[in-house]
């Protein structure tokens, strides 16, 4: 894959694991879940690979990688299923519109995997969000008076 071979060349020791690699009993739910979140848990960074249409799977991985408080760092292209340029909602112009869910759980959002590279130091440092968001984006809404 060719996000290993950039993400082995910026770090120094790196191990993937990548859950459409494993070969998992899909009639087992509940093993599908354990084994994708017990992924999450043991990992020290969390990279998505946006540059298509993210499923169920992948957005509950998000937030359970938050509920981990795991650094999550999403490579989203612009003009991509999840980021469009120049969108308008309701009337307004959205100049670089992120879905929002991605957005909120992501701790940094890249346009590719080549700006790993650049933003290493930043990666590095990142506090990653927790389950928290979830309640800090409630009490926005409410401070917005939308709920």
């Amino acid at each position: 894959m060719y996000y290993s071979k950039v993400l082995e060349h910026v770090f120094d020791q790196v191990d993937f694991i990548d859950p459409a690699d494993a070969g998992k009993n899909e009639e087992d739910s509940l093993s599908v879940t354990g084994e994708d979140s017990g992924h999450i848990k043991s990992a020290d960074l969390i990279i998505v690979n946006g540059e298509q249409k993210l499923g169920a799977g992948t957005s509950m991985e998000l937030v359970i990688a938050k509920y981990f408080k795991k650094p999550v760092i999403t490579i989203l292209p612009k003009e991509s299923h999840h980021r469009r340029p120049n969108l308008i909602f309701h009337g307004k112009l959205i100049a670089d519109w992120i879905h929002p869910f991605i957005y909120t759980f992501s701790d940094l959002i890249l346009d590719n995997i080549e700006q790993v590279e650049e933003k290493k130091e930043e990666i590095l440092k990142i506090k990653p969000k927790d389950i928290t968001i979830i309640d800090e984006s409630i009490a926005y809404a409410k401070s917005l008076k939308l709920i």
